[in-house]
């Protein structure tokens, strides 16, 4: 006797769970929060990388007053490189950008603004678009390093530096009808750590010059340097390379080494 056998049935196949479709409207809003993270996330590194670059690179200034005329003109936007000079120092014949020594600038009494447009204000001068602190420093070309001695004048008005009359002629402005600058005698011996520095516009400028009665005799301490002058950014009709005429200096010798601090015995 045999006993058949019946095959078991097939398993009935599970069936696959299928997710709703999301609604076209859930779709959009999800990619529009996608893109303004994007977007969020791109303006932040670029603010954070103009930040950093305006603090450790390069600065934003604009010129107020009529001292570094021709070379610079009232309203002229500049660059200035803040890292070369820490790396090679300055040379005479550069354009400088500084912090006021003390008694350089009258006191400015700021007129109240919207809050809407100092807070823009703010932005812009994060990533460099705006100089709102450029009342507060000064520009002038150096003329004098550390231990140069610095005398005004020779007999056809020219500036000496180590015994050598400077040809200026390239980027001083005269007034018309005068074949020099106004004379304005000094004599002096720059510092360890100092700057001797006067206006293109020398007429026009008050510089080291005029405040030898200050506490810094007229010095501009290097730690208050932000850097060199470099470019004009705008207008673009000034548009171009800041020339340093470092050629006038060329046959300037070093100063004597005993020289370079005039507080050494």
């Amino acid at each position: 006797m045999t006993t058949e056998q019946t095959a078991p049935a097939d398993p009935i196949p599970a069936q696959a769970s299928v997710a709703p479709a999301p609604a076209p409207g859930r779709t959009r809003g999800r990619r529009t929060l996608l893109f303004l993270r994007d977007v969020v996330v791109i303006v932040l590194v670029a603010v954070v990388v103009s930040l950093v670059i305006k603090t450790f690179f390069v600065r934003s200034f604009y010129i107020p007053s009529a001292s570094m005329e021709d070379t610079l003109r009232i309203d002229d936007r500049i660059l200035v490189d803040e890292i070369t000079p820490r790396f090679g120092g300055y040379d005479r014949g550069d354009v400088v950008v500084f912090r006021d020594p003390g008694g350089w600038l009258p006191p400015v009494v700021q007129e109240p603004r919207p809050p809407l447009v100092e807070a823009w204000d703010w932005v812009l001068s994060l990533v460099g678009l705006a100089a709102p602190d450029s009342q507060d420093h000064l520009i002038k070309r150096v003329i004098g390093l550390p231990g140069d001695h610095v005398v005004c004048c020779n007999a056809i008005g020219q500036v000496e530096v180590n015994g050598v009359p400077i040809d200026e002629s390239g980027y001083l402005k005269l007034q018309p009808g005068k074949p020099a600058p106004e004379v304005k005698t000094y004599d002096v011996t720059v510092p360890t750590g100092s700057l001797w520095v006067l206006g293109d516009n020398r007429d026009r400028s008050q510089d080291s010059r005029y405040h030898t009665e200050e506490p810094g005799k007229g010095f501009v301490p290097i730690d208050n340097v932000v850097g060199r002058a470099f470019l004009i950014t705008w207008p673009v009709a000034h548009l171009g390379s800041i020339d340093f005429h470092h050629d006038a200096f060329a046959g300037i010798p070093d100063p004597a080494s005993d020289s370079a601090d005039p507080s050494a015995p």
